[in-house]
């Protein structure tokens, strides 16, 4: 039992292209899992030992319960053994919804909450006031206290500062059995038909009961129940009247100001969530921001008239309904549709934009009659509004949007609460004022607030901070010190995404739980990597195992274990190749070890590219964290964006630059962020973005399909002469449509058999065999090949195959230069791992031809690459770059940055300490600047090659 305590034991796993492999991974270590893309790491990780966690959890509930989770299907391997509990961070991406923030993800804004609801003091918005709450048996106490010997009324109000004659209201009372009311400050007495000025506002109290306060029984049974009645009367507020004095004072169960009498409802958790109606802003619904319409994108020339084109949404006059409101209009204010914009009453310019309805009658001079009209218009700025709210098509909202601008909520002023829930606080400051602060000055505020809080606040919030302060330095532990909770998610980078989701999990401190991490530095820069390595040892100090599926070199080497999987990708890869420690790897002959111990390296370009001297001038971005910066793009080099997570590089290059260049070359919708201006667009001719979303959704997605090159291959096929005789059309060797696909399974290969109370079991269509078509389509064959046959090999069997036919060698020989030679072209896209899903889009674009002056964008393209990947993804783009096109990459990868021809670092820091260009210029230029983080790396990047070039070649 001993050796289940100290390894998690594989036996012949075999998930996608695991060769049968055995495996001993030492317990509560960190250990590294390696090799090439697609070589079988995450088959490894996710596919076996993560699934068979999942299963065997699932396994742990009833049969009722499983039937409802949907089964999980049990991974082939053989056996795994001293499993613990597993919890898998995968590189999904946060949730795009505008409710979605920093502080609900990680869950600190629901301990604020909490703690603001139970240990919190409300203040009245009206005199800054505290509120008091009074238990019956307290007021009845203040009353007897405060008023002894004196006369009083106690009544309940039921109408404060409204408007209305309130004679159905009087009425009611009547009925109850009270005959007094005090309207407006004056007692009178109730009378049949009583109403007051409908169009003042008034303040309406019942008068529930006279009495003098003495100390007999009597009185002390009658105040009690006077209390009560008064209580439900009046909402659990009532009003202490002093015969003598006319003074009042006000009483309530639940908060209230003791000056003006206004109350607020016992707080809740609910009460601080902008996520629910009793906290939500009501004019935002929580958001914090609105649409408004803009006047000037409306009418953006007012020199020009009606007629001309003045109202953009409606452009020059044409035969329709409402530009026959606009002459109506027009005669009604005396102008004409041909004056200009400007010169146009200011009235008539009301009209227009938010409508009206009026008759008026206009005499003819001519005739001597008079013709009555009827205005009844929306208004231009109404209607858009409207549609933009109403409006079930996106196209008409993205139309009203057009001339609308986000603006801040006038009444929450961005902080998406009701102004009760602002009012209140602890130590001086409310929640929202919290959710605004970054990380570093709320872990001071936290560390300070003890002081600030009596006995037994500190009782009641002692645990609630407990939580709230450890979660937050896991968030300062993996460099997030720049968010602030109420930063929206859709607004996160790659990066921070990963690391928050990782902070989430790591806050909950578990022990003796298996974690699996897929690439965690992604996108991180090498100084926020140490303290990523950092918490994921800590994580493996207090009693957990850590698998991390990762390339990165800094990671490898302060790994406890390394398991190398190779020795190539696909169906040549899926082997254990070297196993043990850091050190004992570099011993070994493996690609990993020889890229690790400077045998094989990434070659600095013995020259960097001159360009052709033209630019792409950026100027004045101002968007997110952006310091309103310009920048000069060389075209014709291969360019790298460097720079600290979160200083601005995603925001500079795919939020304003992409859609600047998308929308001029391609009519693109998407609002780039802030800018002043851009030269230079008539030096290239067109843009190309290739980003990390995945290529499909569904299996029946795969590379022929992504890449087209299967439609190239149906039409070869239907050419076919005994095709032709047939009568087959292309579509006969489609698996997506009815006539030529296996219709027991709908070309699926694999039919799915569901099991009650058990996980569904896929199993091989015995009709076709697996092969999606039917037999007639099957003995159609192109040299002795049938589409399946053709689907099921791999693209380094496929380009000799269709070397005479262009159109398809051609796509399938880019893949192959993107180094997915061992995938097949059938293989699902589900399947595909985010390295190789980026690379077969990369070899989509390349595929196209190119003009020699195309700009084309990377972001992140190393993610899930090996060194030996990076080595073969570079050779292409240089490709391109040496065909004259602008190659523009954001990256963090050293092998990358420092083969490029210029360099853009943007930081200092991320967030708000970021948003700035540092440098500029070759590797060289850069690696000499003193403050920039990516300099520091880069330097010692250098030193290191030349270091080894010079061992290598003495060793020579």
């Amino acid at each position: 039992m001993s050796q289940f305590n100290d390894f998690i034991e594989v036996k012949g796993a075999r998930v996608h292209n695991l060769k049968n492999i055995d495996v001993s991974i030492p317990r509560e270590k960190l250990v590294v899992i390696t090799g090439l893309s697609g070589s079988g790491k995450s088959s490894l990780a996710f596919d076996t030992i993560y699934a068979e966690g999942q299963r065997r959890y699932i396994e742990t509930f009833s049969a009722y319960a499983r039937q409802f989770l949907g089964g999980l299907e049990r991974p082939d391997v053989d056996k795994i053994d001293g499993l613990s509990p597993v919890i898998a961070i995968e590189q999904k991406t946060t949730s795009k919804s505008p409710r979605s923030t920093v502080g609900t993800i990680t869950e600190i804004y629901d301990f604020l909450r909490l703690l603001y609801a139970r240990a919190s003091d409300a203040y009245s918005y009206n005199t800054g006031d505290k509120m008091v709450s009074y238990s019956d048996e307290q007021i009845k106490e203040l009353i007897v206290s405060d008023f002894k010997g004196k006369r009083i009324n106690i009544l309940a109000p039921v109408v404060r500062s409204r408007k209305g004659h309130y004679r159905e209201l009087f009425e009611q009372i009547a009925k109850q059995g009270f005959v007094k009311v005090r309207a407006d400050g004056e007692i009178k007495d109730l009378t049949k038909g009583m109403m007051l000025d409908r169009y003042k506002t008034h303040d309406i109290e019942i008068v529930i009961d006279r009495l003098l306060i003495d100390d007999s029984v009597d009185n002390d049974k009658r105040l009690t129940e006077t209390i009560n009645t008064a209580m439900h009367h009046g909402d659990d507020v009532l009003m202490i009247l002093d015969h003598d004095t006319n003074e009042t004072r006000y009483f309530s169960r639940n908060l209230m100001c003791p000056t003006s009498g206004i109350s607020y409802p016992n707080p809740e958790p609910n009460n601080f969530s902008f996520n629910s109606p009793k906290g939500a802003c009501e004019t935002c619904n929580g958001i914090g921001t609105l649409y408004q319409v803009n006047e000037k994108k409306i009418v953006p020339d007012n020199s020009i008239s009606i007629k001309a084109g003045a109202l953009a949404p409606h452009g020059p006059e044409k035969n329709s309904w409402i530009f026959k409101q606009f002459e109506t209009i027009a005669q009604r204010f005396n102008f004409k549709l041909t004056d200009a914009y400007k010169d146009i009453p200011e009235e008539a310019k009301q009209m227009i934009l938010y409508g009206g309805n009026e008759k008026f009658s206009v005499e003819s001079k001519t005739l001597g009659v008079t013709r009555d009209y009827k205005i009844d218009f929306e208004g231009v700025a109404n209607f858009i509004e409207n549609q933009y709210k109403t409006a079930e098509s996106t196209s008409l909202k993205r139309w009203a949007k057009d001339y609308m601008d986000k603006v801040i909520c006038p009444d929450c002023e961005g902080s998406r609460l009701k102004k009760e829930s602002l009012y209140f606080k602890i130590n001086n400051k409310n929640i929202a004022e919290l959710a605004n602060a970054d990380i570093v000055e709320l872990t001071t505020w936290f560390n300070d607030l003890p002081k600030h809080l009596s006995e037994k606040q500190f009782k009641i919030a002692e645990e609630v901070l407990k939580e709230i302060k450890a979660r937050l330095q896991f968030l300062l532990d993996v460099g997030l010190d720049y968010l602030s909770l109420n930063r929206s998610s859709k607004s996160l980078s790659g990066g921070e995404a990963q690391r928050i989701r990782l902070a989430t999990q790591i806050g909950s401190q578990l022990v003796g739980v298996l974690y699996i991490l897929d690439e965690p530095s992604i996108g991180l820069h090498q100084r926020d990597n140490e303290k990523l390595i950092n918490s994921l040892i800590s994580l493996r100090d207090i009693g957990n195992s850590v698998i991390v599926v990762e390339h990165d070199k800094d990671m490898i080497e302060r790994a406890d274990y390394v398991i190398d999987i190779g020795p190539k990708a696909g169906k040549y890869g899926g082997e254990i190749i070297s196993i043990g420690s850091p050190k004992e790897l570099l011993t070994h002959h493996t690609l990993t070890a020889d890229y690790l111990n400077g045998t094989k390296q990434i070659e600095i370009p013995k020259k960097r590219r001159e360009g052709n001297g033209h630019f792409l001038e950026l100027k004045g971005c101002t968007g997110n964290n952006l310091k309103n910066i310009s920048v000069k793009f060389p075209l014709g080099k291969m360019i790298g964006v460097t720079g600290v997570s979160g200083s601005g590089k995603s925001t500079l290059i795919n939020e304003t630059l992409y859609p600047i260049l998308n929308a001029y070359y391609f009519n693109g919708v998407k609002k780039p962020m802030p800018y002043k201006s851009i030269k230079g667009l008539e030096h290239i001719d067109k843009v190309i973005d290739i980003n990390q979303s995945p290529i499909g959704r569904t299996p029946r997605s795969n590379p022929a399909t992504y890449t087209k090159t299967f439609d190239e291959i149906r039409s070869l096929f239907a050419k076919i002469p005994e095709a032709m005789i047939r009568g087959y059309k292309a579509g006969r060797f489609s698996f997506n449509v009815t006539g030529g696909r296996c219709e027991t399974c709908q070309g699926g290969g694999l039919r799915v058999i569901e099991m009650n109370f058990l996980p569904d079991v896929y199993v091989e269509c015995e009709t076709c065999q697996g092969k999606r078509f039917n037999r007639e389509t099957l003995e159609i064959r192109y040299k002795g090949k049938s589409i399946s046959d053709v689907l099921d090999m791999t693209i380094n069997e496929a380009v000799p195959f269709f070397e005479h036919i262009p159109k398809i060698h051609n796509k399938l020989k880019t893949i192959k230069d993107v180094g997915l030679g061992y995938i097949t072209l059938g293989q699902q896209s589900t399947t595909l791992s985010g390295g190789e899903a980026q690379r077969i889009k990369l070899a989509t674009e390349l595929s196209k031809r190119d003009t020699g002056n195309t700009f084309y964008i990377l972001d992140e393209p190393t993610t899930g690459l090996h060194f030996e990947d990076i080595r073969v993804l570079m050779i292409v783009l240089n490709k391109l770059a040496d065909k004259g096109n602008t190659v523009l990459i954001i990256e963090h990868n050293l092998d990358v940055i420092k083969t490029v021809d210029h360099i853009i670092d943007i930081g200092y820091e991320g967030g708000k300490g970021g948003g700035e260009i540092i440098v500029e210029g070759t590797p060289e230029d850069v690696a000499n600047h003193k403050k920039s983080y990516t300099a520091k790396f880069l330097k010692k990047e250098l030193a290191q090659l030349i270091i080894k070039n010079e061992e290598l070649r003495i060793k020579n």
